[in-house]
């Protein structure tokens, strides 16, 4: 079996004791990651001769990390290997709270009514100690100082030539240095972006200038306060007048222009899409090669450079709408040793006299 395989739960042809396994531990409506996990265990319990109703996890977990060939062709990291785990003992703790479960080991039983059903009671007590996760632990070793290579947070020049690239001497440059600045000062996602009309670009939040973010992941509302960051509000003010956009969607596409015109602005809103279109036309040159920026590196680097300034954590969770501090600490991404250095915590004693020891 695979990811793509095709279950006939009620195929003939399966011996008996595969049928068992496939129809008692996968759903036909399983979600691709439940599915191919899944899938992995159903396929290992048949080859190995294994049933359904005596799993062991510990040879599983085995296989798991020395046998088992995933999608990179090699077998799984404890962290890969946990996740399989996770999904097995869930799939297990679903099925030993339904009665069919009950139905389908009675009627394995033999002898009467009360030897079936303290059979079951026997069986049910078994599975559950079978995928107590100390039946099968996984170590797996966290390691804390790993270098993000796979996301951006530019630096203040690194922004600053990003803001500069579009220019401002025609009217598709001055939209996007708009956006763009006004992405790197207040960590908007692009969806949020799109979704802005003139009223949201100066809320008030406790007396500040403020963006509101009308629904943002999640259907949740926040307000951003500018800060010293309201300039950005300049180039987004010019946008709008020179296009003459007071209501519907701040930022929008344009068609296509005819015979050397001016473009025109069309009357619908940017599209997601595009703002990755918009970012990709203005790479930057980082650590020696041009590089292209999404949009969510925007919402990295203006996490990042809020924290360098000092802004508390959970002010940045706030304003970037998160609701968990870690996800927020992980837009920040791993400090440097500069920045780790504690200053002098402690006075050290008698350190004069060091000198004088004699051995």
């Amino acid at each position: 079996m695979n990811d793509n395989a095709i279950i006939i739960f009620d195929d003939p042809n399966l011996h008996p004791a595969v049928h068992e396994n496939v129809t008692a531990l996968l759903l036909p409506d399983d979600v691709k990651d439940i599915k191919s996990r899944m899938l992995a265990f159903v396929d290992w319990l048949n080859s190995t001769g294994g049933i359904w109703y005596a799993p062991d996890l510990a040879a599983y977990r085995d296989y798991l990390m020395t046998t088992y060939t995933g999608a990179e062709g090699k077998p799984l990291s404890p962290a890969s290997t946990l996740a399989h785990l996770s999904t097995v003992r869930g799939r297990y703790r679903d099925i030993l709270t339904d009665n069919s479960t009950r139905d389908r080991l009675f009627t394995m039983a033999t002898g009467s009514a009360s030897d079936k059903k303290a059979f079951v009671d026997e069986m049910i007590t078994r599975l559950e100690n079978a995928i107590n996760p100390s039946r099968a632990s996984v170590k797996v070793t966290t390691v804390q100082d790993v270098e993000d290579t796979a996301h951006l947070r530019l630096t203040v020049d690194q922004a600053n030539a990003l803001l500069a690239a579009p220019g401002v001497k025609d009217i598709v440059g001055l939209r996007d240095t708009a956006l763009i600045a006004l992405m790197l000062n207040t960590g908007i996602r692009e969806m949020e972006l799109v979704s802005l009309i003139p009223e949201d670009l100066r809320a008030r939040l406790g007396g500040s200038l403020a963006l509101r973010v009308r629904e943002g992941k999640g259907a949740k509302a926040r307000l951003v306060p500018y800060g010293a960051g309201e300039w950005c509000l300049a180039y987004v003010d010019k946008w709008l007048e020179l296009t003459g956009i007071t209501g519907g969607s701040v930022f929008r596409a344009f068609f296509k222009p005819k015979n050397g015109q001016r473009p025109r602005i069309r009357p619908t809103r940017l599209s997601v899409r595009a703002v990755q279109d918009i970012l990709d036309k203005y790479p930057i040159f980082i650590e020696g090669r041009m590089a292209h920026v999404n949009p969510h590196d925007l919402r990295r680097t203006y996490a990042r450079r809020l924290f360098d300034a000092e802004i508390d954590p959970v002010a940045i969770k706030q304003n970037l709408g998160h609701s968990d501090l870690k996800t927020t600490l992980g837009y920040i991404g791993t400090l440097d040793a500069e920045q780790r250095k504690p200053p002098a915590l402690f006075a050290p004693p008698h350190l004069r006299d060091l000198d004088r020891l004699k051995g």
